[in-house]
């Protein structure tokens, strides 16, 4: 395995207020991973935000910019430490199925027990031990740089916006093809959310906000609008930039890079603005 399971782009401390995550893209599959499938390893592909680190890198401008580049079967960053699944965990505390998470309860824990269309993924229950390591070397560190750039952003700033992309199936004929995500408000004040649904809808893509993603454990652990740092979750319908089988670059590719790199371009612009109400003084 590589010393890092993640990229970071860009300077530290960052250039810009806005810092960009990107924690589901991930495609190193390790061999650990490969020999405890039960499943092709072909359908472990669903989980993957498919190549939407492409958009990212092609998107962003000196933004910082952390790309978790294991897949997301390992470990998922958008979980907490204790959303471990009995079922496949042996280390994973044993509680009642009312008290996990709904995520945790569809088998979409830290590590997935189930994927859509393959059912189990695992030929095996993973140790303590297997799973703590993970934890350690991949989930810790890629939080731990999220953290640092945020505050190093807020410290030269004054003010941090995570944009956390993601990228999603599509909800149907007819349905939005973007979501927002600030957890119901509590990530983010509503003037980043405003611009990024502003510059969707200028350009033509329907947007939702908090459903059906509301944002995850990366907007819950990193938010503190009260403190200044702002987080968005940002959910692009794959059909967007991909191809037609949904595995490489399609024809609306670069209309969407255009998109993301406008809506860092205007969170960047809101940040650096001071909000209405201050202004009116």
């Amino acid at each position: 395995m590589p010393p890092s399971p993640f990229e970071r782009l860009g300077a530290m401390p960052p250039r810009t207020p806005v810092v960009l995550s990107v924690p589901h893209a991930g495609r190193e599959y390790p061999l650990a991973l490969k020999t405890a499938l039960r499943v092709p390893l072909a359908a472990l592909l669903p989980l993957e935000d498919r190549l939407v680190d492409a958009v990212a890198r092609a998107a962003r401008t000196n933004q910082t910019t952390v790309v978790q580049t294991r897949a997301r079967a390992w470990i998922d960053l958008n979980r907490g430490e204790n959303e471990r699944d009995p079922l496949i965990d042996e280390g994973a505390a044993s509680v009642a199925p009312t008290q996990q998470s709904a995520k945790l309860r569809s088998g979409l824990g830290l590590v997935p027990r189930r994927v859509s269309g393959a059912g189990d993924l695992w030929a095996r229950r993973f140790t303590d031990a297997d799973v703590t390591a993970r934890i350690a070397q991949d989930h810790r560190p890629y939080h731990a740089m999220i953290a640092s750039a945020l505050e190093a952003a807020k410290a030269q700033f004054g003010v941090a916006v995570l944009l956390d992309l993601h990228s999603m199936p599509p909800l149907g004929p007819g349905g939005t093809r973007i979501v927002l995500g600030d957890r119901f408000g509590h990530a983010a004040a509503a003037r980043f959310v405003t611009r990024i649904e502003t510059e969707c809808t200028a350009r033509g893509f329907s947007t939702a906000i908090n459903t059906p993603y509301a944002g995850g454990h990366i907007l819950e652990r990193h938010a503190r609008p009260a403190a200044n740092i702002h987080a968005v979750q940002l959910e692009l319908d794959r059909t967007l930039y991909l191809d037609r089988k949904l595995h490489a670059p399609g024809a609306g590719f670069a209309r969407v890079v255009d998109l993301v790199r406008s809506i860092l371009a205007a969170l960047t612009d809101e940040a650096l603005s001071p909000p209405l109400a201050q202004a009116a003084e």
